[in-house]
């Protein structure tokens, strides 16, 4: 008999079992992969953004804002900051208020808390995935492909549909539903996006820092700046993943959504269109395409010539009428999206356990007594920079602290 099982080694996940054990818990953790946190290892392109320095509620989703809220309160950055720095963990800030380890190493990280969670005397179990969950009068019978075992309470924290390659299951939802919880849907976010217009694998390679906005049946949804970058299947890029989370819903809905892309966001429509009036030479007969080189990535010309419908063949045919035409395509580039790269692409999802039968500050179930949530598999996402692992470490601490 074991006081916790927590299922899921990966950040709420382990941070809850050395919470607990340091409180002198008997815990046993079991991870169906062959290593633990093999999300953490392949975060922020091997770096582990940990967290933030600047945690707001604006920076987290879900469908209950209040549990956002009363969840964080009075667990910003220094809590996370205090948390690493008692396991041995230099922490250095980068762009945007973004935390990582001071080695850079995101392995660093998975080897401190394995180090902690064995220190304080948790049972890390690996290739251990859990097969079937019983609740009986006062304890949890949780089978496994290596046994069975019991426990007084029992955690959650199993992740979500994204990334399966790294693990990433629908079980811990089966689980929790079996039990009477209800599911907010998930879908993909922080993905990439697709595209079935045919221009883009031309200028499949193209990297640009843009404004892409996120229109949905025509109406404007939201913008993000940031890095474009085309590709074969459509379009990724820093700015495509933040604002993929909306374009995923809509999507979801089986609204028409396309993205409006502004190729030179740090000048604007007068500015640029003075740039090129002041650019023609009246007396050259340059084609525009290669004029436009001068400005523009060479394999974006054609697209642009093409939705700016511009008449104009040769330099010294061009007016203010053709160089507006060029300057609203250069600002207003039109992708429809059809898709995304679904869960195999995505770093988080949007939805999960609803958080309305979830207590925001113990993280145990009000539906389940000694039943407890963590991480991706409750309905909260953060944005790009930090934030989903904040709220991991964060509901990971409140969880393993009240059982």
């Amino acid at each position: 008999m074991t006081d916790l099982i927590v299922v899921g080694s990966g950040a709420a996940g382990l941070i809850a079992s050395i919470v607990a054990a340091r409180a002198g818990q008997n815990v046993t953790v079991l991870e169906q992969n062959a290593k633990i946190g093999k999300k953490i290892l392949v975060s922020g392109n091997g770096k582990c953004n940990i967290t933030n320095r600047y945690i707001t509620t604006n920076r987290f989703h879900g469908h209950n804002p209040d549990f956002i809220e009363k969840s964080l309160e009075n667990h910003g950055f220094q809590v996370v900051e205090t948390f690493f720095t008692s396991i041995g963990l230099a922490l250095v800030e980068g762009k945007e208020g973004k935390i990582f380890p001071l080695s850079l190493q995101a392995s660093t990280v998975v080897e401190l808390l394995e180090y902690e969670a064995k220190r304080a005397g948790v049972q890390i179990l690996c290739d251990s995935a859990v097969t079937s969950l019983t609740k009986n009068t006062d304890t949890f019978t949780v089978e496994t492909e290596q046994g069975s075992h019991t426990c007084h309470k029992l955690l959650l924290a199993s992740g979500s549909p994204a990334a399966p390659q790294l693990g990433g299951s629908n079980s811990g939802y089966a689980f929790a539903t079996k039990m009477g919880h209800t599911l907010i849907p998930r879908q993909p976010s922080l993905v990439q996006l697709c595209s079935e217009e045919s221009w883009v694998k031309g200028c499949r390679g193209v990297k640009i820092s843009g404004l892409a906005k996120l229109y949905a049946n025509g109406e404007y949804i939201t913008e993000k700046k940031g890095d474009l970058l085309f590709t074969d299947y459509g379009i990724s890029g820093l700015a495509i993943l933040d604002l993929s989370r909306e374009a995923s819903i809509r999507l979801a809905n089986f609204d028409y959504c396309e993205l409006r892309l502004d190729l030179m966001p740090a000048l604007s429509k007068e500015k640029l269109s003075n740039l090129l009036l002041n650019r023609i030479n009246s007396g050259s007969e340059k084609p525009i395409a290669l004029w436009l080189q001068g400005i523009l990535h060479k394999k974006l010309i054609p697209v642009i010539l093409e939705q700016s419908k511009c008449k104009a063949r040769e330099e010294n045919k061009l007016d203010r009428k053709e160089i507006n035409k060029l300057v609203h395509s250069i600002k207003n580039l039109k992708l429809s999206i059809s898709d995304t790269k679904g869960f195999e692409g995505a770093e988080v999802s949007t939805g999960g356990i609803n958080t309305e039968e979830v207590n925001p500050l113990t993280m145990e179930s009000d539906l389940v007594p000694n039943l407890y949530f963590a991480g991706e598999i409750l309905d909260v996402d953060g944005d790009r920079g930090g934030f989903n692992f904040h709220f991991a470490w964060v509901s990971g601490m409140r969880a393993g602290k009240n059982v």
